[in-house]
C-alpha cells in the first residue's frame, strides 16, 4: 500500500493519494524520513550515551544497596527516603526502578512461601472398612468462648460410626489412641483402609502418621479451605447438631460424653440414612442389609398382591442400595486424577 501511494503522490498530491488509498499522511512521511537517514545512524543513536547516566560501578553501588537484608521488604520509594536520611543520594527513585528492571526484579526481592498445588482427593468405597472419614468439631462449653471437641470417625460407605470421643483439646495423641482403638475393633489389616482427614493440627500431626504407616493404612486429606473434600463428616455433624436432643451448650465433659451415648447408638442402629437407600448403618456396615432389602421387596409385592390398582406404575421396589461411594467422584468420560 505504501508502494502505491509512493507512486501516486507525484501524479495527484500526497494529500489525495493518501486519502485515495487509506494511508496516513505522516507515515508516509515518516517513511520517507527513514528512507534518507543513512544505516549507520541508527547504530550511532543506540550507542549514544546520556551524560546524566550513571557509570557501571553506580549502578552495581545502588543494586548492592537494594539488595541489602535491612531493604528486603522495602520498595524502591523507601529506600530512597531512607538513605536520603542517612545522607547519601545514590540515583533518584525512578532509576532504582530501571535498575531492578534490567534484572527481572520489580516484584518481591525476599524468599516467599510458594503454596503447592493440592490435587484433589478422589476417594472410592465399594464395601465397609475401606474407606473412612474423620474430624473434630466443636460443641460450645457452660460460657461463652468455652468449647469441648468431638472427636469422630466415619465409614463412607456404610455411614457408621467406628470411633468418637469427647477431649477438652485436640490432641494429636487422642486422635491417635482413638483411631488405634477403631482399628482394633473393626479388625482392620494392612493395606486394606484409607483414612480421610482435612489439614488440622492434629490430622497431619506425627503421631498420626506414624500410626497409620505402622498399621499400612493410606491417608489423604482434604484440600485447603474445600469443605465439600469431606462431605461425609460434614453431613454427620449437620444431622447430629440438628437432631432435637442436641442442646445449646454442654455444662461440662461429661455432659457431651454423656450425650454421644445417646446419639451415636441412635444414629448407628436407629437412624434411616437417604444415603444408603434409608437402612441403618449398622445394617449396611455389618451385612445385614441384602436380607432387609429382600424383605421389603416380599412385604411390598404382598402388598401389590392385595391392592394392584394401589400400584399405578406396578410393583413398587425398595430404595436402592448404593454399589459404591465417591469422594469427588471423576467426570463421566474423564481420567481419575
Amino acid at each position: 500500500m505504501m508502494v502505491a501511494t509512493e507512486q501516486l503522490a507525484p501524479t495527484v498530491g500526497v494529500s489525495v493519494a493518501c486519502r485515495a488509498l487509506g494511508v496516513p499522511r505522516s507515515t508516509l512521511y515518516r517513511r520517507r524520513r527513514r528512507g534518507h537517514e543513512s544505516p549507520r545512524a541508527g547504530a550511532r543513536h543506540a550507542a549514544r550515551r546520556s551524560p546524566r547516566a550513571l557509570s557501571a560501578h553506580e549502578r552495581e553501588a545502588v543494586l548492592q544497596q537494594l539488595h541489602a537484608t535491612r531493604f528486603a521488604d522495602r520498595s524502591p520509594a523507601e529506600v530512597w527516603a531512607t538513605l536520603l536520611d542517612e545522607g547519601k543520594y545514590l540515583c533518584s527513585e525512578r532509576t532504582m526502578y530501571r535498575i531492578l528492571a534490567e534484572q527481572d526484579e520489580v516484584r518481591e526481592r525476599r524468599n516467599q512461601l510458594r503454596h503447592p498445588s493440592y490435587a484433589k482427593p478422589q476417594l472410592l468405597a465399594t464395601r465397609p472398612n475401606e474407606v473412612w472419614s474423620w474430624d473434630i468439631t466443636k460443641l460450645l462449653g457452660p460460657v461463652k468462648w468455652s468449647y469441648f471437641y468431638l472427636y469422630v470417625i466415619l465409614d463412607i460407605f456404610s455411614r457408621y460410626v467406628v470411633g468418637w470421643m469427647v477431649a477438652e483439646r485436640e490432641s494429636a495423641l487422642l486422635a491417635k489412641k482413638l483411631i488405634a482403638a477403631a482399628c482394633d475393633k473393626q479388625d482392620i489389616e494392612p493395606g486394606q483402609l484409607t483414612v480421610h482427614a482435612d489439614r488440622g493440627s492434629a490430622m497431619r500431626s506425627k503421631l498420626v502418621v506414624h500410626l497409620l504407616a505402622e498399621l499400612g493404612i493410606t491417608r489423604t486429606h482434604t484440600r485447603p479451605y474445600t469443605s465439600t473434600d469431606n462431605p461425609f463428616s460434614e453431613s454427620h455433624f449437620k444431622t447430629m447438631k440438628y437432631w432435637p436432643e442436641f442442646p445449646d451448650r454442654f455444662g461440662s465433659a461429661q455432659h457431651a460424653e454423656g450425650f454421644g451415648c445417646i446419639f451415636f447408638p441412635w444414629y448407628n442402629t436407629e437412624h434411616r440414612h437417604s444415603g444408603i437407600g434409608y437402612m441403618t448403618p449398622e445394617a449396611v456396615h455389618y451385612g445385614d442389609a441384602d436380607r432387609i432389602q429382600q424383605h421389603r421387596r416380599h412385604v411390598l409385592a404382598d402388598a401389590f398382591a392385595v391392592h394392584p390398582e394401589r400400584f399405578v406404575r406396578g410393583c413398587a421396589a425398595p430404595p436402592r442400595l448404593p454399589a459404591a461411594v465417591w469422594i469427588n467422584p471423576p467426570k463421566p468420560g474423564g481420567p481419575i486424577e
